[in-house]
């Protein structure tokens, strides 16, 4: 996660994450080169590199991870929750985790230069489904949850500092094709990710996230009836920009080697600030706070 900001999103998005560290010059020449692609604050396969790693063909990645965030995107009460994932690639096509969904990517990886990501992504989105911790907003009732579904892109420089970095630009399209708040989420990320030794990796996202004004309405609108019910004041959302987001994870492969798979443990801290309507909503500015912040960690094996 998002994460989102991310959502109670992305938080095992590093799990097994391949990368590889210079540990000294003698061993430089030695070192085999693995390369992990970020796709926001979610970690792609990484391109095939110099030599063999788990990687460099068909893996599985494989992970369950809890976090600690808000109950529902703008909410001050937090909660915990479960963090599946599955990352995969097959015959150079690749399945990378998203904010509750997945992400496939159709184009394969290039061999040296930037790598390009064109496929589709999909997630569940359940705030003010379930877990509403605060009796006002709960005495609204639940929401439906919502199935996204639309394209994803991006493009990635790998050696951007050193020879195992990278820097990567994505942006998703979705649109609610179960009927929830029928409306769309364009969200663009940028990442950075770099080996810090032969066993640990590290990545810094930064993110927004744009809405329209059917996903606004659905969220962040208090109507007439439901202000007479709950005291709070009426409000009608518009859509525009959301939220603005940063999340840093560290990633620890538990024999010190991320090259040959096995188990991984990851971190994650993220920070976002709900903007626009979003912010001024009474479900946020009385009910809540702006400010959206997540912790958790997660294991995972990859083969």
């Amino acid at each position: 996660m998002t994460m989102k900001f991310v959502p109670p999103l992305a938080l095992v998005a590093l799990l097994a994450s391949p990368a590889l560290a210079e540990e000294d010059a003698d061993e430089t020449e030695t070192i085999e080169e693995s390369q992990s692609q970020q796709d926001g604050i979610v970690a792609d396969g990484p391109p095939p590199g110099i030599g063999e790693t788990v990687f460099d063909g068909d893996y599985l990645s494989i992970g369950i991870g809890a976090g600690y965030g808000p109950s529902y995107s703008g909410s001050d009460d937090y909660v915990f929750f479960p963090l599946p994932i599955v990352q995969a690639s097959y015959g150079g096509i690749d399945i990378n985790p998203r904010p509750a969904g997945l992400a496939i990517d159709f184009i394969p990886d290039a061999d040296e230069g930037p790598s390009f990501d064109l496929g589709i992504a999909g997630r569940l989105r359940s705030d003010r489904a379930d877990q509403i911790e605060d009796p006002v907003v709960e005495s609204l009732g639940e929401l439906d949850r919502a199935v996204e579904v639309g394209p994803t892109a991006g493009v990635s420089f790998p050696g951007v500092l050193n020879r195992f970095d990278s820097l990567s630009f994505n942006v998703d399209a979705l649109w609610d094709i179960a009927g929830a708040h029928s409306g769309m989420t364009v969200a663009p990320s940028v990442t950075y990710f770099t080996p810090l030794s032969r066993g640990i990796a590290g990545s810094l996202s930064f993110s927004a996230t744009f809405v329209d004004d059917d996903f606004a309405d659905y969220y962040y609108s208090v109507s007439p009836a439901q202000s007479v019910a709950s005291g709070l004041p009426a409000f009608q959302a518009d859509g525009g920009l959301n939220s603005l987001g940063a999340n840093l994870l560290l990633a620890f492969d538990l024999n010190g080697d991320v090259t040959d798979g096995g188990f991984s443990i990851v971190t994650i801290a993220g920070y976002s600030r709900l903007v626009g309507d979003a912010k001024d909503t009474p479900f946020t500015s009385i009910r809540g706070d702006a400010d959206q912040f997540l912790v958790g960690a997660g294991i995972g094996y990859t083969f």
